[in-house]
């Protein structure tokens, strides 16, 4: 139990291999308070300034320090990450950071009113009693599916200027919301696991016609395996070059990472094209065990070619066109999209209706089709945006 303000203070400045906890809202904000020589007024006001930070991030002290603690990115964890031995001097430092955070873990909101000898109104906050080294060790112990530092707090991100930054809204695609593609799906599913089991997984492409459900299916595989370690992170077109760096700053991570790239598709003499080429190729110095990519494309051959590419006063034309037209085939896995028949069309629209609580009429298939020809074929999109139009339709007649 901390006994004074001045105590309380030189224990949390003692903090090194938590520093960045310390250096948070939260904790600097405590640390103001317990170093304020002030009035009671003013000690009031930086306890305020702690509770005011502490409700940005939830109302527990206790888990707050824990979960702050369990994903922070310091050298011992990412040292256990990797199974590496950890040096005597670290171990004596995090048992004794440990202990702080227990003593602060064990605060009440009755304790700061002792510190500060006040008998006013003090606004309040949530505190468990828990063993804080157990509770650290256990988390600590799932590192290989929980992960440290950003990967820790979300699980799907982008590639903005060569920085891997944490998507706040990700898509939420739930696989059991999909429909049809079954097989398509199972394929991806079973690469992915491999990853996350340590055993070869091949990147892979999704081909086929657009609305089929390519990126909603890469989406929602992240989603189901994220809880077993897997992360996305989306890299735009503009990104590809950064691909080789991003793999080495996650080659030692312990989670699994889907590198993520939409739409993929070259115009011809494009400068990203033999850096893709390059990476799918896998040399040393870009191949990381824990990465795969996952594309997708509307297009077999992913470089936009024209009739006059194949004439020319190239001595080696033939050589060039093959140069470009088999960059697909360096994925090791190549999954086909294709619009679906008018039956599986008609499936999909009905279990859309089902999931959505629609009434089926006698028109359905009918409405269903003409609206599918309308939106330039029978895809699972139209499907997903006929069942919305009819949800949409009963506010419309209100009108």
């Amino acid at each position: 139990m901390l006994k004074d303000l001045p105590t309380a203070a030189a224990r949390l400045a003692s903090v090194v291999v938590f520093r960045g906890i310390t250096n948070g809202p939260v904790l600097r904000a405590l640390r103001a308070f317990f170093e304020c020589e002030g009035d009671e007024s003013e000690r009031v006001e930086k306890y305020a300034d702690f509770v005011a930070a502490l409700y940005d991030r939830g109302y527990d002290l206790s888990r707050y320090l824990l979960n702050a603690a369990a994903e922070d990115e310091n050298q011992y964890v990412i040292l256990r990450s990797r199974g590496e031995p950890i040096p005597s001097a670290l171990q004596n430092a995090v048992e004794g950071e440990l202990g702080v955070f227990q003593e602060l873990s064990d605060l009440t909101a009755e304790d700061f009113r002792r510190l500060i000898g006040f008998a006013g109104y003090l606004p309040g906050f949530e505190s468990e009693k828990l063993d804080f080294a157990a509770e650290f060790e256990k988390r600590i112990a799932r590192i290989r599916f929980t992960g440290y530092g950003q990967y820790a707090r979300h699980t799907m991100f982008r590639v903005v200027d060569g920085e891997i930054r944490p998507v706040h809204t990700p898509d939420r695609t739930n696989i059991g919301d999909l429909v049809g593609y079954e097989r398509e799906r199972s394929q991806l599913l079973d690469n992915t696991r491999a990853l996350l089991r340590d055993l070869p997984a091949a990147n892979a492409l999704l081909i086929g016609d657009a609305g089929t459900g390519k990126s909603s299916s890469i989406k929602a595989v992240a989603n189901l395996l994220s809880p077993q370690g897997l992360r996305l992170i989306e890299v735009p077109k503009s990104e590809i070059t950064h691909i080789p760096a991003i793999m080495e700053h996650l080659r030692d991570n312990p989670l699994k990472f889907i590198l993520f790239i939409d739409d993929l598709s070259f115009e011809k003499n494009d400068d990203t094209f033999s850096a893709m080429k390059a990476i799918l190729e896998g040399s040393v110095s870009v191949k990381a065990p824990n990465t795969v990519i996952y594309a997708t494309s509307n297009r077999r051959h992913l470089v936009k070619e024209s009739m006059s590419d194949r004439d020319g006063d190239d001595v080696h034309i033939n050589d060039t066109i093959q140069d470009t037209v088999a960059l697909s085939d360096r994925f090791g896995l190549t999954i086909l999209f294709t619009k679906p028949p008018k039956q599986l069309y008609l499936r999909i629209v009905h279990e859309l209706c089902a999931k959505k609580g629609i009434p089926e009429t006698a028109d359905l298939d009918v409405r269903a089709c003409a609206f599918a020809l309308r939106r330039g074929g029978m895809t699972p999109r139209a499907a997903e945006q006929f069942t919305d139009s009819i949800l949409s339709a009963p506010m419309e007649e209100e009108k």
